[in-house]
């Protein structure tokens, strides 16, 4: 829970950095860094989505 929690405000505050974190060097990476330079608040709804996304294996 607590990492999860500092996942989120990482999303919010530094979107890319959230977005690393969880998923590693991707697309999703890509995509969110590309929406910080277009426009910030889609990088952020990007980043929390993928933070509290539940993984399915």
């Amino acid at each position: 829970m607590d990492n999860k929690l500092i996942l989120i405000i990482l999303a919010v505050l530094l979107p890319p950095i959230g977005v690393f974190l969880k998923k590693g060097v991707g697309q999703d990476l890509l995509i969110n860094i590309i929406l910080c330079f277009i426009f910030w608040v889609p990088a952020v709804i990007h980043a929390v989505w993928l933070v509290t996304k539940q993984e399915h294996y």
